[in-house]
């Protein structure tokens, strides 16, 4: 190859390679396998030169470097396996940008992945068949079903979108960052390479496969090996086989920079995603395990799995600087500290460790809150669909003030009649379905309520207490208040219990418990990420840019509006319709389309006034160290890229979808009306964001923000109390609780409301939020039941008014019961 096109940049690799000691009999095992494949001489696509340059068995024994020789000789196969499908691939199709023949060698595939132990195979046709049934006929008996049914999915998925870089190819189209990343995960195989680890080490136990912390290990994981890949790639991909799938290049298209600036880029992304890796591991992966009730046996199985996605980052490093396939020659950067030496110690740079990671792992937590950023400034946002209302808007604006009334959420501190005037939800319901009923529209505006309010709500509540077991507990109660199939509703304690309940009864009314079931996920969804914000806001952590996008979908409750739109469609349309590679992007683009457009109304009411941390806007600011108007440039750059792809899907990807599934003519009729929804859907967001008070300047300026002045939440109370495993000790109080209740009366003991409001432990007022409008602390008496914990019996400061210092909800014996407690 002539020059390299840029430098490679200095990589974060805190965990040395180390070598598998079978290495020689993997590298013998898979010449030989190849060859009985068809893979080699004759195949058109490899000789055994090609095989051996690239070094399979190397990069197996760097990246599973303890599992015994018969293991490491099985995951080398897979592994030529799906190099050789990819050059297949390349030569077969893509170089002849041969669509039909892609996907009609595709459309096979799966046949050789059987779950179903007595499903025959058919007979293979070519060498990258006839590998696929070799392997999973050698693999699937030492693994679960629910391994089985995972693996699948992911080879699935790595071998059909690559018709998406096909397709690519054939329009010359650089995706945008979002998308990229989004479908580099399928394409890119690393989900497939972590089912791998899990053969390797241990499988991951089917309580916890799903859950966030363990899908973010994977998705972090993913995102670190193909970006890496990327850098090492970008020469033959890009220059010699004329690729437009490369993390190089889409960030250098999209920002227009040089590769040298776009390499640079990609590896601050890579060494975001393993912090990313690194904090959901000693975070978030101990609090499932212990949710999950995991033994000690399943325990050490996520331990291992983690420590194998690990030595597999590590290990890929060390084998794409030494395969011949990779651009590798370029100087690594000189360290101020003595570098290590020897074989598998080229990621152990411990000087450029430090003095590179330093200041971006740290960043994150820099973030100052509250601070003044003045009136958000709103770009030009590129709109090409028309809004329509719905006449029934009146109506529903009336409708929706008496129902949240009833509900109570006017009486609890949160909102009240101003603040929800000021959100105007009938307005954006009104413009998402213009076709709606009265009924429909009083519906729709209800779940939006039901939906601000709660995102209002657990911030402020959970959030001002740093109380995350009590919003694990109301998250909690929220899903039982969904009932599939006749389940007991626990009596609702507060607005969003008694408003959920409601809008469940009039929403599934009709629907069978497997029809209500994506309603219910799709709702825990929204409320679950509400939980990961808050654990962010407690640690004043500025999220990761890609982890913040994808859970961003989740906090603005995309799921539940789509889930109701099709929903509205009926069974016209088969499931893996929706469920196909074009309609996810569709909506997704969608989905981060409205999200941003959120972010960019919302910057100063969250940043100034609430302290926010989750603003796309924030996040931009935050991992590239820019200005306030050059984070919003580039947010506004990707929305509209993201609404050009919305375009692009609908114009180009989806009539492919509806041959490829051979839909009729009242399928696409019906997927033609979703389509419309969702245009319905953007176009009613962006006028909703520009006609409501809620994100005006004047209007911030002119109420209190925080809580409402003697209106108290209700206490989240559990139906019954969680019962705790004899082996747990029961928690100490701390001397600062223990002093909180001396001297108190029975009545404002722990599990009580306290008499007479709060007088202890107030916070310092914050004049420019304070409801009393008042300028700082004020003298208060010592109260009648006992000095303040922290000042002394003379008295002291205490805040000026109870919006200050609402009431808490502290947990006892882990997350069993919860508690008032003054604070």
């Amino acid at each position: 190859m002539t020059q390299q096109p840029f430098r490679l940049p200095h990589f974060y690799l805190p965990h040395p390679a180390r070598l598998n000691p079978h290495l020689d009999e993997a590298r013998a095992h898979s010449t030989t396998w190849a060859r009985e494949m068809g893979m080699l001489e004759g195949s058109g696509v490899w000789e055994q030169s090609d095989l051996d340059a690239h070094d399979y068995g190397l990069l197996c024994a760097y990246t599973h470097p303890d599992c015994d020789g018969p293991a490491l000789s099985l995951i080398t196969d897979w592994y030529v396996w799906v190099f050789f499908f990819d050059d297949h691939f390349l030569e077969k199709c893509k170089r002849s940008q041969d669509r039909l023949a892609g996907k009609a060698h595709l459309d096979r595939l799966p046949l050789f992945m059987p779950l179903d132990d007595a499903a025959e195979m058919p007979e293979p046709e070519n060498p990258v068949e006839a590998g696929l049934a070799d392997l999973w006929t050698r693999t699937v008996p030492a693994m679960s079903a629910d391994w089985r049914r995972r693996f699948a999915v992911a080879t699935e998925h790595l071998l059909n979108e690559s018709m998406w870089e096909l397709s690519n190819i054939n329009e010359g189209r650089v995706a945008n960052p979002v998308e990229y990343i989004e479908m580099r995960r399928k394409v890119g195989g690393a989900p497939w390479s972590a089912g791998l680890v899990e053969y390797a080490t241990a499988e991951v136990p089917a309580a916890v496969a799903g859950s966030r912390p363990l899908r973010v290990l994977m998705e972090t994981f993913s995102d670190a090996v193909h970006l890496r890949n990327d850098l090492f790639s970008y020469q033959r991909e890009v220059e010699d086989e004329g690729e437009l799938s490369n993390g190089v290049l889409v960030l250098e298209t999209f920002f227009g920079c040089t590769t040298q600036e776009a390499a640079e880029l990609v590896n601050d992304v890579l060494t975001s995603r393993l912090h990313q890796f690194e904090h959901t591991a000693f975070t978030e992966v101990p609090a499932v395990a212990l949710e999950n009730g995991l033994t000690p046996p399943e325990l050490a199985a996520v331990a291992a799995y983690t420590k194998g996605l690990q030595d597999w980052q590590s290990g890929g490093h060390e084998w794409h600087m030494r395969s011949s396939r990779y651009m590798n020659k370029g100087e690594r950067p000189a360290a101020g500290w003595q570098a290590l030496t020897g074989p598998g110690t080229s990621a152990a740079d411990v000087g450029a460790l430090l003095a590179a990671t330093v200041a971006q792992r740290a960043r994150p937590y820099t973030n100052v809150p509250f601070r003044k950023v003045g009136p958000s400034i709103i770009p030009d946002i590129r709109m090409p669909y028309p809004l329509e209302l719905s006449p029934a808007l009146e109506g529903a604006r009336r409708h929706l003030s008496e129902w949240c009334l009833r509900m109570g959420i006017l009486s609890e501190g949160v909102w009240d009649q101003d603040k929800l005037e000021s959100c105007d939800l009938p307005l954006c319901a009104a413009g998402l379905d213009p076709d709606a009923t009265q009924d429909q529209l009083d519906l729709a505006s209800g779940w939006l309520a039901f939906g601000t309010y709660g995102d209002d709500y657990y911030p402020l509540v959970y959030g001002h207490r740093r109380d995350l077991a009590a919003a694990r507990l109301t998250t909690a109660r929220l899903s039982a208040c969904m009932p599939l199939d006749g389940e007991p509703v626990p009596p609702p304690v507060n607005a969003m219990e008694r408003s959920l309940i409601d809008l469940w009864v009039r929403t599934t009314a009709g629907m069978t418990p497997e029809e209500r079931r994506p309603l219910k996920t799709a709702v825990d969804t929204m409320t679950e990420s509400w939980v990961w914000e808050l654990s962010n806001q407690i640690q004043n952590r500025v999220p990761d840019p890609v982890d913040y996008l994808e859970m961003r979908r989740a906090t603005f409750g995309s799921d539940l509006t789509l889930g109701l739109c099709r929903a509205g469609h009926g069974p016209a349309v088969p499931p893996e319709v929706y469920r196909s590679g074009p309609v996810r992007s569709l909506e997704n683009a969608a989905i981060d389309y409205a999200c941003l457009l959120n972010d960019v109304f919302s910057y100063q009411k969250e940043i100034e006034y609430e302290g926010e941390i989750h603003n796309a806007v924030l996040v931009v600011q935050n991992f590239f160290g820019v200005d306030y108007p050059a984070a919003l440039g580039v947010v506004q750059d990707l929305m509209n890229q993201r609404m050009r792809q919305f375009e692009h899907v609908v114009a180009h990807e989806l009539p492919v979808v509806y041959d490829d599934f051979q839909l009729s003519e009242e399928a696409r009729t019906v997927m033609h009306g979703y389509v419309t929804d969702l245009q319905n859907w953007m176009a009613g967001i962006l006028n909703w964001h520009r006609n409501v008070p809620r994100y005006q300047a004047e209007y911030l300026a002119s109420r209190t923000h925080g809580f409402l002045p003697d209106r108290i939440p209700a206490a989240p109370v559990p139906s019954v109390p969680v019962p705790v495993p004899r082996s747990s000790p029961v928690p100490t109080p701390d001397r600062r609780s223990v002093s909180l209740f001396r001297g108190s009366s029975r009545a404002d003991a722990p599990g009580r409301a306290p008499a007479g409001g709060d007088p202890w432990n107030r916070q310092r007022c914050v004049p420019s939020r304070c409801p009393a409008g008042t300028r700082g602390p004020v003298p208060s008496p010592t109260p009648a039941r006992g000095p303040r914990p922290g000042a002394d019996a003379a008295g002291g400061s205490s805040p000026c008014c109870s919006a200050c210092s609402p009431p808490s909800f502290s947990s006892s014996r882990a997350w069993g019961s919860a508690r008032w407690a003054p604070r």
